[in-house]
């Protein structure tokens, strides 16, 4: 039983092949994510981000509720995206190293939720986009991944991203034109997201070895051997008959 919980723990030659492949893949897979960001953006400047504001969240407007799938795609400055890229691309990276396919399972949860969160609780007559509610999801889930898929290297990775950039958590608090709302939503959607795309494989419990079945057994005494007679009426009936002799 130790010795199946030591390797939920350890690399073999095979996984790290694995999560090389991975991580190629995941390497494109941000870089196309950014190049379509900033091809979004560049449409959005030479319209004056008319994008953005059409397509941002409104707060508890019924009409903008489906605006929480693209508003993570649209920004509102060059600054904004400038500030947003550079935790997107390795947040994201790191987030999707260990499978692109939960990777995107987990973007999708994180736009939702921190999309809901921005449209129930943001501004009222406020304007909500931006990918910062996915920077904080990503790292949320690099947090806790570690944890929950049984790898030492990925809890030091999240220990290191929230050291590096522990800045980043004061945008969490109230702030003046600042959506801290959506980054709370994506940072919670970020943990969970760590239990629910889980590595089953890791967390699986080792099956347990069945004990052997005792070799010993009470055995029932003949009573033709043993002399000895069930006890009933009728047998004793016959017994007293044949001492008689009859």
């Amino acid at each position: 039983m130790s010795s199946a919980k030591h390797r939920s723990w350890s690399m073999g030659a095979g996984d790290a092949e694995s999560v090389l492949a991975e991580a190629r893949r995941a390497l494109f897979v941000m870089v196309g994510f950014l190049a379509i960001l900033w091809i979004i953006q560049l449409v959005n400047v030479a319209d004056h981000y008319r994008l953005t504001y059409d397509y941002a969240i409104r707060p508890r407007e019924a009409a903008s509720l489906p605006d929480i799938l693209v508003a993570p795609f649209l920004h509102f400055s060059w600054t904004h995206i400038e500030g947003n890229s550079g935790p997107l691309f390795i947040f994201g990276f790191l987030a999707a190293y260990r499978g692109v396919v939960r990777f995107l399972g987990l973007t999708g949860l994180i736009i939702v939720v921190s999309g809901l969160a921005a449209w129930f609780t943001g501004s009222p007559n406020s304007y909500g986009a931006g990918a910062s509610g996915l920077v904080f999801g990503y790292l949320g889930y690099i947090l806790v991944r570690g944890f929950f898929d049984r790898h030492g290297i990925d809890i030091m990775i999240g220990a290191a991203m929230a050291l590096c950039f522990a800045y980043q958590f004061a945008v969490l608090l109230p702030h003046a034109n600042i959506g801290w709302q959506a980054h709370i939503g994506g940072l919670g959607a970020g943990i969970v997201g760590g239990w629910i795309f889980r590595d089953r494989r890791a967390s699986a419990v080792a099956p347990q070895i069945a004990k052997p079945a005792a070799t010993a057994s009470l055995t029932q005494p003949n009573p033709a051997a043993t002399g000895q007679f069930s006890a009933s009426p009728r047998a004793d009936l016959h017994k007293q008959l044949d001492d008689l002799g009859l």
